[in-house]
């Protein structure tokens, strides 16, 4: 297993255990109660396992142990963060970069003192591995990275909010449809990167800008505007970082 494989399938490890195998509940008590939540030892452990797992090597245990054990203070102290004075916009992109860092960290140490010796030959690539991976982020992990964006940069989205479940042109929007549609697009705009069709990129988003704004919703325009771009920014993004593994 080459380096660069082993490092996707810990950040896909990563991704998994972090967005997906983590309810709304175990988030939202761990961010605000820090080491005493009752649910931040089970998240822990879905850590330790994803990692474990996905390195297809029993040797690694003791580096997925590390692993759930950094994860564990970095997501301990994260309360903290979320009530300190400056450091509150910014807190879930230091607590993901230094997630990161430490399963970057592990990874290398692991592979130069230990070599890597899986279990079997893994029967796809990593760039298969890079474009699962890419594809999930796009998922619910763009949608809370986008909101994170909105927090940080203080926009007020309660007005915006109420401007979404306003009618449009007598039509009344659909429940959580800007969610969907946002991942439908990234998808859409990632599989067009993928395959080199980037003009379809372009078509994709001026065909959304004619049929979602209308001119006098001065608020809602801006509003979804910045979520579009940061949607597609995201897909864009991931589509080339996927392609070029």
């Amino acid at each position: 297993m080459e380096t660069t494989t082993f490092l996707v399938l810990q950040f896909l490890a990563h991704v998994l255990a972090d967005f997906f195998l983590q309810t709304q509940k175990m988030a939202n008590e761990k961010n605000s109660l820090g080491f005493k939540s009752r649910l931040l030892p089970m998240h822990i452990l879905i850590v330790f396992v994803c990692s474990w797992v996905l390195s297809f090597q029993i040797e690694f245990f003791v580096g997925a142990g590390i692993i759930a054990i950094i994860h564990y203070i970095i997501d301990g102290f994260k309360a903290k963060a979320n009530k300190h004075p400056k450091l509150w916009k910014y807190a879930f992109f230091i607590d993901q970069i230094l997630h990161v860092t430490a399963l970057v960290a592990v990874a290398f140490f692991f592979e130069k003192y230990h070599g890597l010796e899986p279990l079997f030959e893994l029967p796809v690539t990593v760039t298969f591995v890079a474009i699962v991976t890419a594809y999930l982020l796009c998922l619910k992990p763009a949608n809370i990275i986008i909101k994170e964006v909105f927090r940080s940069s203080q926009i007020d989205v309660a007005v915006a909010e109420k401007e979404k479940a306003e009618t449009l042109d007598g039509m009344e929007e659909l429940p959580n449809a800007g969610k969907l549609i946002g991942v439908l697009e990234r998808i859409l705009a990632l599989t067009f990167i993928l395959i080199g069709q980037y003009q379809a990129v372009g078509f994709l988003l001026a065909a959304k800008s004619v049929l979602r704004y209308k001119d006098t919703d001065t608020l809602k325009t801006e509003y979804v505007l910045i979520g579009t771009m940061l949607s597609f920014g995201i897909a864009v993004v991931l589509g080339i970082l996927a392609g070029a593994i």
